[in-house]
């Protein structure tokens, strides 16, 4: 049965000067649906959302909403008043007992507006502050149809993971655009991409959407060799099984084997760590006994930490641990307040900051000079994992074509700054590097293509991101800042630092004698008890036996249709055999699913 739409476009055209970034679009959000909106940045996807909402009208076409319709809206602004403070803004005239009291509301405060009081004024926030404001006000109202224009920025790593539990048990409408993957699939039935003008529906969220996507190139065999090699890769980094992903149906990641089963794997760790150690001696840095204060508050106390060559280390932490510091305490541009930070002979180091400068600012750059021009000064030629390439094929590698190449440095738009400071450092060719949230103000596109560079890459690398899968996709390992003043590896990565800080929230909490906070409210065993749980897993392993002798029989029963083609009466006897089977798997693999939902 079809689903009604609450918002439908019926042939709509959008354009921006003489660019169509709409081109004839008909597409409908149904009740319910929760849809991801991928896509190159400046190909629509901001647009298409105010489209949807009635912020812009189309050129051309219709654009129709369902009568009475609660829409909510989180654009990349936000409308705040200034001069209220945060409980007026985010809470209305609600008073404080009538809030406290809904567990639902008090979940959105205490996570969203963890360290903002609500008697500050707005004006004094810090933008991620108002962000987070301007969140936590549209998840406390009604509706039936949330739009969300990039909800993970200015979120960490045990944000983004709550957002993604609050989002999937409400019973709105979802339309969303992140460049967060794992955010995607966590959330999204449903991925839209936006490309030249048009919209491709994938089922799925991103796994599902860059697995279809792949196998729709490789039945029209008309992509660009380049950017299937990427996607192909991609698919290899799924098939091996992100922490994130070790519930994924084995009956879907059995089809893409066929796609990758030649792939070879993204990195070699060995030959990677031997070319790396041609550039870099043994010793890289090392924190040895370190003493690190911001304030009033202590980041580290005798902390021991040790790169060495090769090493690709993510860092994760709630908001203000201390990421930041640590990784400017490894660059030298902060000192530690006891201990000693010490430096390889060979360090070559570059640190990509948060900081969003103009790029003409930095390094001496004119304003007037020109994209490629600046870029050839650095390396006309730099040498990568498949070999060499020229400063023009790297630009275009990073989004930068046609007359963008030939824009001024000065005229840069946000995310094409962020690109254009990525692409200097990374020809700079250090044999250490810092990323602070690199992917901030970066399309999945350009992530892949980061990416798929950073995996030939032989130095040692420091990632800080709420990016979890960027974090489990380029890093070896993960490290957290767990505020107890010690550097901690996680050998389980993400996952057990979420566990981790939900058994201290638990904790803390029990000491406090109150409820544990919303943080964790949705983390443990999310689609039932424990006894649930122990149960879907035994359901899981039987009915993966099961599908194992369905698919076996399958393939008998096709060999038996070829042998006996000119039997008519075998060959009736064998269909209807052939259509019980695929039946019966049909049956299976929903059943899976079914159980599989309580394990996510």
């Amino acid at each position: 049965m079809s689903v009604p739409n609450l918002v439908s476009l019926e042939r709509v055209h959008k354009s921006y000067g003489i660019r169509p970034l709409l081109d004839g679009v008909s597409i409908g959000v149904g009740a319910g649906e929760r849809i991801g909106v991928v896509g190159r940045n400046g190909d629509g996807k901001t647009t298409l959302l105010r489209v949807l909402a009635g912020l812009e009208e189309p050129d051309q076409g219709r654009v129709s909403r369902n009568r009475g319709l609660r829409l909510g809206f989180l654009t990349q602004g936000d409308d705040l008043d200034p001069a209220a403070t945060v409980g007026l803004a985010v809470l209305g005239d609600r008073a404080e007992h009538e809030w406290a009291a809904d567990a639902g509301t008090r979940e959105v405060v205490e996570v969203l507006l963890a360290g903002v009081t609500l008697d500050r004024v707005v004006g004094d926030l810090s933008g991620g502050e108002r962000r987070r404001c301007s969140l936590a006000r549209l998840l406390l109202d009604e509706h039936d149809l949330i739009i969300l224009d990039e909800p993970t920025n200015h979120l960490d790593v045990e944000a983004v993971a709550w957002l993604a539990r609050h989002l999937a048990r409400r019973t709105s409408a979802l339309v969303v655009v992140t460049h967060d993957r794992w955010f995607l699939d966590a959330v999204c039935q449903t991925t839209w991409e936006v490309h030249d003008g048009v919209i491709d529906v994938y089922d799925g969220g991103y796994a599902a959407f860059v697995l279809a996507k792949a196998e729709r190139q490789r039945q029209s065999a008309a992509t660009e060799s380049r950017r299937q090699n990427l996607m192909r890769k991609e698919l290899a980094w799924l098939r091996r099984g992100a922490p994130a992903r070790t519930s994924k149906p084995k009956f879907r990641m059995d089809a893409a084997s066929a796609l990758i089963e030649d792939e070879p794997p993204p990195r070699d760790p060995y030959e990677l760590q031997q070319f790396a150690t041609q550039r870099l001696g043994k010793d890289v840095i090392d924190i040895e006994d370190v003493d690190l204060s911001r304030g009033s508050r202590t980041l580290l106390r005798h902390a021991t930490w040790r790169l060495g060559p090769g090493d690709r280390v993510g860092l994760v932490g709630v908001n203000g641990a201390g990421k930041t510091s640590v990784l400017r305490l490894l660059a030298g541009t902060l000192e530690p307040s006891a201990g000693r930070v010490k430096r390889g002979r060979t360090v070559a180091l570059e640190h990509l900051t948060q900081a969003h400068d103009d790029p003409s600012k930095e390094h001496g750059i004119d304003p007037d000079e020109r994209v490629l021009p600046s870029i050839e000064r650095i390396k006309r030629v730099t040498r990568v994992a498949g070999g060499e390439v020229t400063a023009a094929s790297m630009l275009e590698r990073f989004g930068f074509t046609g007359d963008r190449l030939t824009t001024r440095v000065g005229d840069l738009s946000g995310g094409e700054r962020r690109r254009f400071q990525l692409l200097r450092l990374l020809l700079s060719e250090p044999n250490v590097l810092l990323l602070d949230e690199p992917t901030n103000d970066l399309d999945i596109e350009t992530l892949n293509v980061l990416e798929d560079f950073l995996d030939g890459w032989p130095g040692t690398l420091v990632v800080v991101s709420h990016d979890r899968y960027f974090l489990e996709r380029v890093c070896d390992s993960v490290w957290a800042l767990l505020d107890d003043g010690k550097i901690s590896m996680l050998p389980r990565g993400v996952e057990e630092y979420l566990e981790r800080r939900e058994e201290a929230l638990r904790l803390s909490a029990g000491s406090a004698g109150v409820s544990a906070p919303a943080a964790g409210s949705g983390t443990a065993a999310p689609g039932g008890s424990a006894q649930e749980v122990r149960e879907a897993r035994k359901a899981v392993t039987r009915i993966d036996r099961q599908l194992a002798k369905a698919a076996a029989r399958e393939a008998a029963l096709h060999a038996a249709l070829a042998e006996h083609a000119s039997d008519y009466e075998k060959l009736a006897e064998l269909n209807a055999e052939l259509q019980e089977v695929a039946a019966r798997k049909a049956a299976l693999e929903e059943e899976w699913l079914e159980a599989a939902a309580v394990l996510e």
